[in-house]
C-alpha cells in the first residue's frame, strides 16, 4: 500500500481552489489579480510535485523552499481581494488550506535539513 503524501494532496485541492477563484476573478474583469493568483496558486502544488522526484535531499529541499515561496506570493495575492473593496473575497476555505500546506512544507524542510545534517 503506497504511503499518504498529505502536502502533495492538500496542493492539488488548493490549486483547484484557485482556478475556481480565478475564473471567478476573470468573471469580474480582474485579469493581472486573476493570473499571478493563477500562477503562484498552482505553483505551491508544481515545485511539490516536483520535488518528488529531485536526485538529491539538497535539491527536494530547494523545490519545497521554493513552495514556501510560492504560498507566500499567494497568500499577499489573497490577502489583496480581501482587502480591497472591488473584488470578491476568497473563499474562507482558502487561507486554512493555505496555512495547513505552509505548516506541512516547514515541517517537511525543518526534518530534511536534520537529516541532511547527519
Amino acid at each position: 500500500m503506497e504511503k499518504r503524501n498529505e502536502v502533495l494532496e492538500l496542493s492539488f485541492e488548493f490549486a483547484l481552489q484557485v482556478i475556481e477563484f480565478s475564473e471567478l476573478l476573470e468573471e469580474k474583469r480582474k485579469f493581472v489579480i486573476a493570473r499571478q493568483l493563477l500562477k503562484s496558486g498552482t505553483g505551491i502544488g508544481a515545485s511539490v510535485r516536483e520535488a518528488q522526484s529531485c536526485e538529491s535531499r539538497a535539491d527536494f529541499i530547494h523545490k519545497l523552499k521554493i513552495s514556501h515561496k510560492e504560498v507566500q506570493e499567494t497568500e499577499y495575492w489573497l490577502l489583496l481581494c480581501a482587502k480591497a473593496a472591488a473584488y470578491p473575497d476568497p473563499p474562507e476555505t482558502m487561507a486554512g488550506l493555505l496555512l495547513s500546506i505552509q505548516k506541512l512544507l516547514n515541517k517537511i524542510v525543518t526534518t530534511s535539513r536534520a537529516n541532511n545534517r547527519r
